[in-house]
Formats: structure tokens, C-alpha cells, sequence
């Protein structure tokens, strides 16, 4: 009766799983494995102690990643490369501010506070990477 119990429960859990996961997967952009720890008291990295400033770094991700201070409890972090088109050499992101501006001739441009369109054509957003602060140390990661 337990295993019978088992089965269908996890039935109805599989068959209740959304379809649109493919809907929200950004077709453009691969899914990297990294992991990177950016040491806070080093002097590199010490804009991030402070809310409202960036660091971007072209090291990880596909062209790069820029990382925001919220409010010193929370970060995020982004891929610089355009989400509505295929990385080509125009398709990298120019921060300025906190807008990232696609290079090609599309006029997107990104806020790296939501990762949310905010100019131009395209229906996705930004790619998020996690990013957990623990003592003075963040580690990004995918």
C-alpha cells in the first residue's frame, strides 16, 4: 500500500511540473559552470563594499559578469552578454551607470539593478548568476 502510495504521489508530482520551463529558458545563452570568489578586503574589489557601486569582470561568463551592491546584504550579478541574440562580437554589454547597453544595432539596453529591459527589442532578461556573501568574501557562481 506504501509503495502504491509512493507511486502515484509521485506521479501527480511529475505531472504537475510546469511546461513552461522552455518558455523562460533563454535559447541564446549556455549555461556555464563557474565559481568565483572575489575577496572584499582585497583593493580590486573595494568599490563592492559600498551600495549602488559595481565591478565587472570579463574573466567569467561568456563576455563577462558585473556584479551590483544593493545594500551591502544583497548583490547581483549578470552576464554581459546581449539575452535576445546569439553571442556574436556586437552582442557584449557596456556598463554605464546601472544600464549595460548591448553594442549591435538594436538600441537594447538592460538595468544590472533587476536585470529588466528597459530600451530596445527582446523579451529577455539579463541571465542571473548567484552570488553569496559570506564574511568579506563574495563567491559568484552558476
Amino acid at each position: 500500500m506504501r509503495r502504491l502510495l509512493y507511486l502515484v504521489s509521485l506521479f501527480f508530482l511529475l505531472t504537475a511540473c510546469s511546461g513552461d520551463e522552455e518558455i523562460r529558458r533563454n535559447p541564446y545563452l549556455p549555461d556555464l559552470n563557474f565559481s568565483v570568489r572575489l575577496d572584499l578586503n582585497l583593493p580590486e574589489y573595494n568599490k563592492l563594499n559600498f551600495p549602488g557601486n559595481q565591478y565587472v569582470t570579463r574573466n567569467y561568463g561568456l563576455n563577462g559578469i558585473v556584479i551590483y551592491n544593493l545594500n551591502n546584504d544583497q548583490y547581483m550579478a549578470f552576464e554581459l552578454t546581449d539575452p535576445n541574440h546569439i553571442p556574436e562580437t556586437c552582442s557584449y554589454l557596456s556598463i554605464n551607470g546601472t544600464q549595460a547597453s548591448c553594442n549591435c544595432d538594436d538600441g537594447n539596453v538592460y538595468t544590472i539593478i533587476t536585470g529588466q529591459p528597459i530600451a530596445g527589442q527582446g523579451s529577455y532578461s539579463l541571465k542571473p548568476y548567484r552570488v553569496v556573501r559570506n564574511g568579506n568574501v563574495l563567491e559568484v557562481s552558476n
